[in-house]
């Protein structure tokens, strides 16, 4: 498996792991913190999360390394630990992957800062950053990178100019993140920065994060179009909500799972997900794309025999909704529902109890 991404994913789909950031922040990290430098002040936990993923049937696990770059990590004062938080970011994914025969993929994002001729950092500044925090994780034996959530193509491509530089043999995952047009932030559409990253070289071009799947599912299809390279697609689990001054996700498993089904049908073949995404989400994926393979995406089966089943919360633990709901309250949804997650939560919910009282208004 390690030794041969490419022709794996000319095979068939595989799947990577969920959001990271969504679950540290569930098991009580607040969002001031430096989630990367957890790698080193709390591998427990890191390695813990990396395994719940692993056991709901991942194939892909990214280090905790997303933001571990010298300019996000001096607004923390952890520079001088640039090296070591991306090397145990690797170690520790390499560690919970072991028993699974997974693949560990280097997570590298954007460095946070404008770059010219937007802002002050120069494309050398720039690559050197990239190529920093690469070769910590090269040296530790990341399987492949994978390069996501950049919104400007030059910043894009200085980090791939980076990873060619430290390892011209690791596969390249690059990614975009787009807006409900299929557009990247600097504007670029699907048809120039799709052939634009398979002519800088990388092995799979995507897109992650952004709207949610059905924007993202249209821009994978006008990239299908013109480029030849394997695709992926890691949508966030929709645009959150503010509910009671939380941002909710509300993108259900078996929703997520349908378009996991509906990227392969177009061609993509490494599925995951972004923001909001958990192992509830990877567990019935996985369930689908292997129905919708015929079986041929099931691991080992000593690896299958450790997994363990995914707890779902209470209905009433989920949302306003589900408490409502569980509870026999009536629940008001507005006239008009334009998010269909939000119709999928309601479903889920009634189909759990069996009934309930709803009007609009």
């Amino acid at each position: 498996m390690t030794a041969d991404l490419i022709s794996r994913l000319q095979k068939g789909a595989v799947l990577c792991d969920g959001a990271m950031g969504t679950l540290l922040y569930s098991k009580g990290i607040f969002i001031n913190r430096c989630y990367d430098e957890l790698n080193l002040s709390q591998p427990d936990l890191i390695r813990g999360i990396h395994q719940e993923y692993l056991q709901a049937g991942a194939d892909i696990i990214e280090t905790n390394t997303f933001g571990a770059n010298s300019f996000r990590l001096s607004r923390h004062g952890c520079v001088d630990k640039l090296a070591d938080v991306n090397r145990q970011g690797a170690r520790l994914a390499r560690e919970a992957a072991k028993s699974f025969d997974a693949l560990v993929a280097g997570a590298v994002g954007p460095l946070g800062v404008r770059i010219e001729p937007l802002g002050k950092v120069s494309l050398d500044e720039a690559r050197e950053a990239f190529h920093e925090q690469i070769a910590a994780l090269n040296e530790e034996g990341v399987d492949l990178l994978i390069l996501e959530t950049f919104g400007y193509l030059e910043e894009l491509h200085q980090a791939i100019l980076a990873a060619r530089e430290v390892n011209p043999q690791l596969p390249i995952v690059a990614q975009v993140t787009i807006d409900e047009d299929g557009n990247c932030l600097d504007g670029s559409a699907p048809e120039h920065y799709g052939p634009q990253i398979e002519a800088w070289g990388a092995d799979v071009v995507g897109c992650n994060c952004s709207v949610g799947p059905v924007a993202m599912l249209d821009a994978i299809e006008r990239v299908r179009a013109v480029t030849t390279a394997p695709l992926s697609a890691q949508p966030n689990a929709g645009m959150p909500r503010s509910v009671e001054g939380r941002n909710i996700y509300l993108c259900s498993p078996e929703y997520m799972a349908e378009f996991a089904r509906r990227f392969v049908d177009v061609g993509v073949r490494l599925i995951g997900g972004c923001c909001g995404t958990t192992p509830d989400h990877i567990h019935v994926m996985k369930a689908f794309l292997r129905a919708a393979s015929g079986g041929t995406m099931a691991r080992k089966p000593a690896a299958l025999a450790k997994a363990k089943p995914v707890e779902v919360p209470p209905l009433r633990e989920r949302s306003q909704m589900g408490r409502k709901i569980a509870d026999g309250e009536q629940y008001t949804t507005p006239a008009t529902i334009d998010d269909p997650a939000i119709l999928y939560e309601i479903g889920d919910a009634l189909q759990e109890i069996g009934y309930a009282r709803a009007t609009t208004e």
